[in-house]
């Protein structure tokens, strides 16, 4: 079976901010030119996408020099429902390592966690600034596991709001730093998570963009029917 995670591409779609708007418009058309093309304006972090460690890291390796199979994902679909407006998501919320590490376990550690934090609902809307994020314990879970981090929301650290939310929230891009400092993936705004079972393929291949920071994908789940949820 095959799902779609992936947010449309289209004009005037929600961005993070301070991100370039999105614009896609008819640049040729069959009735003036007998065929149709169109130009799309857009940010390398708009929509569904996926960081490369140049995203937050100077030196961290670029979009177009991973090899394509760094973007197929053995996932695991980790729900960490119910949180609250810019929550923290706390390590316990994640798996424990030894569940991976006994001979006898019969299962692989995945390497990306998809945590389904409710936050896809929001797209549109202001609240959607307002999702939870990694704490550094989280991060560091991550780190141990090996697994990078699907998520429903803007990204693995905090989003500026509407007004300021202020707080304890942590400065800066830790969450990300930590993760694609040990090249661990992160891939933002996926969607219709609902209904996926705990074990799956994810496929988020970006654009060959030079020396690119990021790239939108088109993320794509795949599973057997019988798998359990």
């Amino acid at each position: 079976m095959f799902r779609d995670l992936s947010r449309p591409i289209e004009t005037g779609m929600p961005t993070y901010p301070g991100d370039p708007a999105v614009t896609l418009a008819p640049d040729a058309t069959h009735e003036s030119d007998g065929y149709a093309t169109g130009e799309l304006r857009t940010g390398t972090h708009a929509g569904t996408h996926v960081d490369a460690p140049r995203h937050t890291l100077p030196e961290g390796e670029t979009v177009d020099a991973a090899d394509p199979g760094r973007y197929v994902f053995d996932a695991m679909l980790v729900d960490c429902r119910p949180l609250d407006p810019r929550e923290p998501i706390d390590p316990a919320a994640l798996p424990e390592p030894t569940r991976f590490d006994a001979e006898d376990a019969g299962e692989d550690a995945p390497d990306l966690l998809v945590l389904r934090t409710g936050w896809a609902a929001h797209w549109g809307t202001d609240r959607y600034r307002d999702h939870p994020y990694l704490s550094a314990g989280a991060a560091a879970r991550c780190r141990e596991l090996g697994a990078g981090v699907g998520l429903d929301t803007f990204g693995p650290d905090p989003t500026p709001s509407v007004p300021d939310a202020g707080g304890d929230e942590p400065d800066g891009t830790p969450a990300h730093d930590a993760l694609l400092s040990d090249s661990l993936p992160i891939v933002e705004n996926l969607c219709e998570l609902d209904g996926l079972p705990e074990r799956f393929r994810l496929y988020a291949f970006p654009l060959r963009l030079r020396d690119g920071d990021g790239s939108p994908v088109r993320a794509v789940a795949e599973w057997r029917a019988d798998a359990p949820e």
